[in-house]
């Protein structure tokens, strides 16, 4: 198998296979993103594909878990994704589930058919970058959508069967405009309703067109009770039926978890001592946050 670095997953694919679907990110346009900038994009042929997936079979026996990558892996063709996961379920035999990064822009190009055929060949989860819910914010970020066509992404998903889970970037609104993030975001997320739910914490990095906002005085990155007060007024707001919440990535000042709604309120009184009694709960200290 040949993997062509730098290789992203969810933190939840921790023990999972990784195998590179497409190389890059199509998109490849997010202001606050430097994950993919040193590849160009390209779509991997089913030859390419088929080797990796018989050389880790020989080599991995008992895999249980493979996760698709890179950045928006469900811009493959519906057929080539077919082909490689119906692949990947006879050649492991104890194969439990595919997951793959999805953006909202390839959910929204593909037909239901197409989704539900993928579904049905056995990509059990999507995982979608909601970032944010506020129009101005995904605009200024090059999102490429804006939070109608966001939810008509993860519904879609959904509605083909899916296990949906939605990122969100904590922050990403800056000191300016962190109340219409939490709050819209918040309205987003509701009206999506997906299964699974995570948030990271901003973190600027160099080769990114943030980088160079920031640098021009253009972009605030709130202090770390600015990150946790933004977080928690994003929980006050949501309402959503049976969503699993994580707060745990390494980039995050306090690990939370929970299920939404139903502990909604116990979180948010964990970030209320943590932001009006400083000290009383540890904070990840700045120096061991990381992507």
């Amino acid at each position: 198998m040949h993997l062509e670095p730098p290789v992203f997953r969810p933190p939840s694919e921790a023990f999972s296979l990784i195998l590179q679907l497409t190389i890059g990110c199509r998109h490849n346009a997010c202001t606050f993103c430097g994950s993919f900038r040193s590849k160009k994009f390209r779509i991997k042929s089913w030859e390419e594909m088929k080797n990796d997936i018989d050389s880790c079979a020989q080599q991995m026996i008992g895999t249980q878990r493979i996760f698709l990558a890179d950045g928006d892996a469900l811009a493959a063709p519906a057929p080539l994704i077919i082909q490689t996961v119906e692949r990947l379920y006879s050649k492991f035999p104890g194969l439990e589930r595919v997951t793959m990064y999805a953006g909202p822009l390839d959910i929204l190009a593909k037909s239901e058919a197409e989704l539900k055929e993928i579904r049905q060949a056995g990509v059990t989860m999507l995982y979608m970058g909601l970032e944010s819910g506020n129009e101005a914010i995904l605009k200024a970020v090059c999102k490429g959508v804006n939070p109608t066509e966001m939810i008509e992404a993860g519904r879609k998903a959904m509605a083909a069967g899916f296990e949906l889970s939605v990122t969100i970037i904590d922050g990403l609104g800056g000191t300016a405009l962190w109340r219409e993030h939490a709050t819209d975001t918040a309205k987003v997320l509701s009206a999506i309703d997906p299964n699974y739910a995570g948030t990271l914490t901003l973190m600027v990095l160099r080769n990114t067109p943030l980088y160079r906002r920031v640098q021009r005085g253009e972009f605030e990155v709130p202090d770390t009770m600015g990150f946790l007060a933004e977080l928690k007024c994003l929980l006050e707001n949501v309402n959503l039926t049976n969503c699993v919440f994580r707060s745990n990535h390494a980039s995050n000042y306090l690990p939370l978890g929970g299920v939404l709604n139903r502990d909604r309120d116990r979180l948010v009184a964990l970030l209320e001592k943590a932001i009006t009694q400083p000290g009383d709960i540890p904070l990840r200290p700045e120096k061991s946050r990381r992507l």
